[in-house]
């Protein structure tokens, strides 16, 4: 089976990335779900995929109960696990905490990318980045995360979340993020990965907290 890496990404969640290169029927097998109503092949398998990695980190997941709040942002009853799914084919990445909010993204590279850069990088942003192309993916991969550890609507991407430090590790990416919307206004922490395929970034946790306390 091919599990990439599977990780603790903070003292409170666990996260895993797996690259799909099983049939259909390994995930609906795993999952007891059915196949999604999805024409394109591809896009089903990443959904299937999503699904079944949330079962593999926890084996009690209820993937029956997943539904969208009033922001489209995925939940389960009573927020028993909260949870964040990203994929980019051939990649699936999901991250899974009973405690906190949870961020992840991870993004194959695209050769669009350094020209995008400032529909979602603030000009000091693109300056810290100095038109590095993998950072440049990198940084939208926890803008991304960021986003998706909010659970908003409304938000620019540029205005609303700056990248205000990413700091090079033995491991990957340190990534301070300025987040403009939360409740009360706070700097998160999130951590990169750059590898030969993607980038990848989760939000980390030093405590428990949430975006609107």
């Amino acid at each position: 089976m091919p599990l990439y890496q599977e990780w603790s990404s903070d003292a409170y969640s666990l996260a895993a990335i797996w690259k799909i290169e099983e049939p259909e029927s390994f995930f609906t097998e795993r999952t007891g779900l059915p196949a999604p109503d999805i024409k394109a092949e591809k896009r089903r398998l990443e959904r299937l995929a999503g699904r079944f990695l949330l079962k593999h980190l926890k084996e009690d997941f209820p993937l029956l109960n997943i539904r969208p709040d009033e922001h489209d942002k995925p939940r389960i009853d009573d927020n028993q696990y909260y949870f964040s799914i990203s994929h980019s084919w051939p990649y699936v990445a999901a991250v899974i905490s009973p405690y906190v909010e949870c961020g992840i993204d991870i993004q194959c590279w695209h050769p669009r990318m350094e020209a995008l850069q400032h529909k979602f990088l603030s000009a000091s942003e693109q300056a810290l980045i100095n038109n590095d192309t993998k950072l440049i993916t990198l940084s939208w991969s926890a803008k991304e995360a960021a986003y998706k550890w909010q659970g908003r609507r409304g938000v620019e991407f540029a205005d609303h979340m700056h990248i205000s430090k990413m700091e090079k590790t033995p491991d990957g990416f340190n990534i301070n993020i300025f987040m403009h919307l939360t409740s009360p206004q706070r700097e998160i922490s999130a951590q990169g990965i750059v590898k030969q395929d993607f980038a990848c970034a989760f939000i980390v946790h030093e405590k428990v907290f949430h975006p609107f306390q």
